[in-house]
């Protein structure tokens, strides 16, 4: 069964509120959306990005992948990937590709007609989520409301804020909105922090101490993702877990990352490391190496491949994508009770209501 010329859309949604991190501050998401048909299927995939992702999957993935086979994914992956030999594979040409793959995923099971965490093979029937968000930019009724709509609410049992605000310039505030969050959610709830990258190597020995006296168990990029040395010698200096990899683009960072020991979970994320096929093959390394994963962002995506794998510790249920994904798709799962089941419907199980995106489209 030949593939047909893949379809692209893009949308841009503003964000509910001004939103921050350490490193980064922005006002809206763009949300790049594949689909692809083969006999009487369509499979769906999506990345977050610019514009030009959607572009380059549009101009040069599109026209390479028409007729290929439905079921041979590993082919067309490989395919895609050696074509953007020239063009550089890391940022755009990777979630260009990640977002095919996941369609192509997604169509496979649609034509076998089960779901994709079956077709996959699950470890599990339910995946572990924690909420995240939590941004720099939130005041402190902002914050309290968020997590305790996921702690109290939805009895989500492990949550994450973002600190390290205005690169790591803003210590005191970033401890104190700590303070609150565990306030907030009570003591036996699992907190995590995230810098982004936002501090320097000793200055974030110096931030883990403390958040270690709050019971923060998690402390992702506390040191940019790019100083493996960096996140290794924080690494072993705290007590809490040190985690990165988001900005994986192929499984080669991955094992640089491992070997480095430079982390004590590794996130993959597949709308960017070249989609479920590379996220599977990463997950594999990590686990040779002993190490759990996280998926970062993008719930939705993730959660069929989450519940195949033995060394899954959660899923990031990523407050913007969870909205954009809730807003844009039918079928969107629900958190509530701290898991999500995966493991119904027909491939990865949502579905594009086009005409309610129509408003957010710009490409």
């Amino acid at each position: 069964m030949k593939l047909h010329r893949p379809a692209v859309s893009v949308y841009t949604v503003p964000t509910d509120a001004p939103e921050a991190d350490g490193t980064l501050a922005w006002d809206s998401t763009t949300i790049v959306i594949t689909e692809v048909t083969a006999g009487d299927a369509t499979g769906t995939g999506w990345t977050y990005g610019p514009q030009a992702v959607g572009d380059f999957l549009r101009e040069h993935l599109a026209p390479l992948v028409e007729g290929r086979s439905a079921l041979d994914i590993p082919a067309t992956h490989e395919a895609m990937c050696r074509s953007v030999r020239n063009a550089g594979r890391p940022g755009i040409a990777a979630c260009a590709i990640s977002a095919l793959d996941i369609a192509l995923w997604d169509l496979k099971a649609r034509l076998l007609e089960l779901p994709l965490a079956r077709l996959l093979g699950t470890f599990r029937e339910r995946v572990p989520v924690y909420g995240s968000g939590g941004f720099t930019t939130y005041d402190d009724s902002h914050l309290a409301a968020q997590l305790g709509g996921w702690v109290h609410g939805q009895q989500i049992p492990r949550v994450k804020i973002k600190i390290g605000e205005s690169w790591g310039r803003s210590v005191q505030r970033d401890l104190a909105r700590v303070r609150a969050a565990r306030q907030v959610i009570g003591a036996q709830a699992e907190l995590y922090v995230d810098a982004n990258g936002a501090y320097t190597r000793k200055q974030a020995v110096r931030v883990g101490g403390a958040l270690a006296e709050l019971g923060v168990s998690w402390f992702e990029e506390p040191v940019s993702s790019d100083d493996l040395t960096g996140l290794r010698l924080v690494r072993d200096a705290l007590v809490c877990d040190v985690t990165a990899g988001e900005y994986g683009y192929d499984v080669p960072y991955f094992a640089r990352m491992i070997a480095a020991g430079a982390v004590d979970c590794l996130q993959i994320d597949a709308t960017r490391c070249g989609g479920l096929t590379e996220f599977l093959r990463a997950a594999a390394l990590a686990q040779a190496h002993g190490l759990d994963v996280s998926t970062h962002c993008a719930p939705h995506v993730h959660a069929a491949a989450a519940a195949s794998l033995p060394n899954l510790r959660h899923m990031e249920w990523f407050h913007d994508h969870v909205r954009i994904e809730d807003m844009l798709f039918d079928g969107a799962l629900d958190p509530t009770g701290g898991t999500i089941r995966p493991t119904t419907g027909i491939g990865h199980g949502l579905t594009l209501r086009a005409e309610e995106a129509l408003e957010f489209r710009v490409a």
